[in-house]
Parts: C-alpha cells; sequence; structure tokens
C-alpha cells in the first residue's frame, strides 16, 4: 500500500521534471551568443505538458556577416494563415547571411499544432490559441509554454519584432501593416510607424493603446511593444488560402523592413507619404447572436454609419437581426463565411485619419 501511494506521488512530480527538461535542454542564450556571422542554425524546440500533450516550435537563428540590429519575424502563430507562413518559407530560401547586417530569428511556423490539425485559431492539442496565450506560462499548457518561451526568450533579444499575419479560414480582409499607438514608449512607437509607412503596404493601422503593465498582452507583438520593443505586423491573405499576391507582399513587407533598419541592401522604390492611406481609429460590429450571416459587402468596401451592411438568420432561414456599419469608413477586416458566434468580431471599419 505504501508503495502504491509513494508511486501516485511519484508520478506528476516525474511528469513535471520531464516538462522542465524539455524547457531547459535547449538553452537559448548560449546557443545565440555563440553563434558566429554569417551562420545560419536552425533548431526544433520541444514541449511536452502535465496532460502528455506535445509540441514543437522551430526556430531559424541567422547572424549576419556584419554587426547590426536584431530583426525576429514570426509567422504561423494561427495555423490557417498561409500567406505569411509561405512568404517566410521563401524568405528563408533566399536570405544569405553573408549579406546581412544584424541579425535575423525567425519563427517559420509559431503553431504547429493548428497548422498541422488544420485549426483556424486554436491548437486542437490543448484547445489554446497562441494569439491569445502571451506572456504564457512556463508549467501551463504546450501552447502557453510556447508563449512564455517567446516572450522570456526571443522577445528580449529583439530590436525589432514582426508578427506577421492573415485572414483566417472564416477572414475576409484588406492588407495593410499595423503598430500600437505606446506613448509610454514614443521612441519605439515612432520606429514601428515609420517601418509600417515603408513596409510596402498602402493601408496603414495604428491600433490605441490602452494596456497596462499588468495586464497580460493576449498578442504577440502586443507583448513585444508591452516590453518596450519596436512591434510591427502585416495583414495579407483571406478565408484561409494561399494568394500569390497576398504572398508576395508579405515577404516584399519583410525586405523593406530589413532595408528600413540597414540591415539588407534592397531595390525597391521608396515610398512617399501620400501615396499611404492612415487609419488611427477602429469601430468593431461584434455578432448578437448565433447564427447563419449574409451580406453583400467586402473588405475594402465603403460603409456610412447607420447603413445596413448584412443580416443574420436562424437554421430555419428567418431573419434574427439586421447588422448596421457602427461608423463611416473602409471594411479593413470581416467574417466572410456564413456562421457567426455570439460575441466574435463580425467586422472591423477603420476610420480614415483624414475623416477625423
Amino acid at each position: 500500500m505504501i508503495r502504491n501511494r509513494l508511486r501516485i506521488w511519484l508520478l506528476p512530480t516525474f511528469i513535471l521534471l520531464v516538462c522542465l527538461a524539455n524547457a531547459q535542454q535547449y538553452n537559448f542564450s548560449t546557443v545565440w551568443n555563440n553563434l558566429g556571422p554569417g551562420v545560419r542554425k536552425n533548431q526544433l524546440i520541444e514541449f511536452r505538458d502535465l496532460k502528455g500533450n506535445t509540441a514543437t516550435l522551430p526556430l531559424v537563428l541567422i547572424k549576419g556577416e556584419k554587426p547590426g540590429r536584431t530583426l525576429t519575424i514570426l509567422a504561423g502563430v494561427h495555423g490557417y494563415e498561409y500567406p505569411p507562413i509561405i512568404a517566410v518559407q521563401e524568405f528563408l530560401k533566399e536570405i544569405n547571411p553573408k549579406k546581412l547586417s544584424g541579425n535575423l530569428i525567425v519563427l517559420p511556423i509559431s503553431n504547429m499544432g493548428s497548422f498541422y490539425g488544420r485549426s483556424p485559431f486554436i491548437n486542437p492539442k490543448d484547445g489554446v490559441n497562441l494569439n491569445n496565450a502571451f506572456p504564457g506560462k512556463e508549467k501551463g499548457t504546450v501552447t502557453q509554454q510556447i508563449a512564455f518561451y517567446i516572450t522570456n526568450n526571443i522577445i528580449p533579444v529583439s530590436d525589432v519584432f514582426l508578427d506577421i499575419h492573415g485572414g483566417d479560414a472564416s477572414e475576409d480582409l484588406i492588407p495593410f501593416a499595423c503598430f500600437y499607438n505606446n506613448q509610454n514608449h514614443a521612441e519605439a512607437t515612432a520606429m514601428a510607424r515609420n517601418l509600417a509607412e515603408q513596409s510596402g503596404f498602402t493601408n496603414v493601422v495604428s491600433y490605441p493603446y490602452t494596456l497596462q503593465e499588468t495586464e497580460p498582452a493576449k498578442y504577440a507583438f502586443k507583448q513585444a511593444v508591452q516590453d518596450g520593443k519596436v512591434g510591427v505586423s502585416f495583414e495579407a491573405g483571406k478565408l484561409g488560402t494561399v494568394q500569390e499576391e497576398a504572398v508576395k507582399l508579405n515577404k516584399k513587407g519583410i525586405y523593406n523592413v530589413l532595408k528600413t533598419m540597414e540591415m539588407l541592401a534592397v531595390n525597391e522604390p521608396e515610398l512617399t507619404l501620400n501615396t499611404l492611406r492612415h487609419y488611427n481609429n477602429q469601430s468593431y460590429i461584434k455578432v448578437p447572436q448565433n447564427g447563419i450571416f449574409y451580406s453583400s459587402f467586402i473588405a475594402g468596401d465603403r460603409v456610412t454609419k447607420g447603413q445596413e451592411v448584412g443580416y443574420i438568420t436562424n437554421e430555419f432561414g428567418h431573419t434574427l437581426t439586421k447588422i448596421n456599419a457602427t461608423a463611416t469608413g473602409i471594411i479593413l477586416y470581416k467574417i466572410g463565411t456564413p456562421p457567426v458566434l455570439k460575441g466574435e468580431t463580425l467586422m472591423c471599419i477603420g476610420i480614415l485619419a483624414d475623416a477625423n
């Protein structure tokens, strides 16, 4: 009886030690600091949680031939957002460390469980959305551990943190570059704005920043911003498919960020600010109840406050509610497929800066 009780007590302790061993077997700081100039190193980091779930995080470390700043590129936080993932795959085939000034940390598919599980938002292994998991938990689920790892290892050594997204399986959107207007770190915010403006994206979105220091950031590049880093994000691609133009735009954005940071010579035409469209405010329409959504509007359309933009029916085809625009502006993104769930974002309307 005593032996059985001892086994019961030791089992969770053993599992915990295994989890800690997996987290500690790869010492990021040691590998990163010992990497020589002009060298690329591919790593696969393993995670295991107390429920026996496992996850891997591919990591590419590149030290340039010449010294400079460090850019982190994060893709695949949502595994169904294919254009960013494919853009980063192509970029990794092209980048030459010998021609690079500074360093690159690339996470080409941050949520492998979501990617291979063909799950739009969550990792099906633990049911957690990586884009809501930051700063993460050291002893949490595998997805929470990945967020913790990025927060405590990758973000601290990054000068600029670029989080690349696209329209997920259900999302229709127009391409845009975005940043948080964090006046607590005005210099970092100014650089983020400049990188967004120089990225090659016509639409530049500034999100308000009201997060308190003690609040969880939830989102990857918002965590970087909270930690005082330069955080930028791209959005290109829609509805869970690989659009070649979105892949090209994401990759062009990466190269333009490298050019602006003086890390790589890139032959791209300079953008003038009057070609850009700035959106400094957003208005969100939330789904009022479960149902089937109908709308003739698509991302990029202009809407007027109060205008009917769609309606929701039940499973018998009876109209439950009409949806009206909450502001005058451009639809940045919206749900582009029929099923909608109460509380989720149905539509985001961007308000042009010159309309304020």
